[in-house]
């Protein structure tokens, strides 16, 4: 069994650190996912007979790592879908990318278009058809002049298709390992982690704010030093 980092959790939700390399939800592959590692882990801590309900309310891409919240309630479920409909539900991610922005910090704006067939997205012209506005703002926490490779923080305000990831590659800074959209670091794991949660709790309306920050080793160690 996966060992489950637990950020935090209550009577309706469950906000956990996901690894990466592990999907969110089933797929294809048949790999253990989170839905199946959390509803494990509740059914042995709570002793739960029988299915336990847990509502999956966003995703991460399979190598991505970060936090994430779950819901423990079909009510709970609902109102937090709600939140991420009507953009209440924010999420914050670092990044290492190539190269150094021109700006240490702007809007970057987008009309993207998703390939079912390669599950990848480009950007197009707007007004193309089946395209989608994407929207995200980013701030340089670090650049690293010997291996020319620039941390940044990322607020997306769109949840497309690997939003970051082509908005990104296509300004020629790409993710560093990102192998699908041509990072550098082959063979690396992807350098894109989900580091901040901000929800209205569904029950108590209270914001939370919840963090988590990648291990400091590897491509990661850009992060000494800097204030998170």
């Amino acid at each position: 069994m996966q060992n489950l980092k637990v950020i935090y959790e209550d009577n309706h939700i469950i906000v956990v650190e996901k690894p990466v390399n592990i999907p969110s939800q089933g797929d294809k592959t048949g790999d253990v996912d989170m839905l199946t590692i959390i509803k494990t882990y509740l059914k042995e801590k709570y002793n739960k007979p029988g299915n336990v309900y847990l509502g999956l309310i966003h995703r991460l891409d399979r190598p991505v790592g970060g936090v994430m919240v779950f819901a423990k309630t079909s009510k709970s479920a609902g109102r937090l879908s709600e939140q991420v409909r009507e953009k209440i539900f924010r999420k914050t991610y670092l990044v290492i990318v190539n190269g150094r922005m021109e700006k240490r910090s702007g809007i970057l704006e987008d009309y993207l278009l998703k390939n079912e067939r390669n599950n990848m997205s480009k950007v197009v012209k707007e007004g193309t058809k089946n395209s989608k506005l994407a929207i995200l703002d980013y701030e340089e926490l670090k650049y690293n002049e010997e291996t020319n490779l620039s941390l940044l923080k990322v607020n997306l305000h769109t949840g497309r298709h690997h939003q970051i990831r082509v908005q990104f590659s296509s300004r020629n800074h790409s993710i560093y390992g990102d192998q699908k959209y041509g990072g550098r670091g082959h063979g690396k794991q992807i350098c894109l982690w989900a580091y901040e949660l901000t929800i209205k709790h569904p029950i108590t309306k209270k914001e939370m704010t919840f963090k988590s920050i990648p291990e400091v080793n590897g491509s990661w160690k850009i992060i000494e030093g800097v204030e998170l």
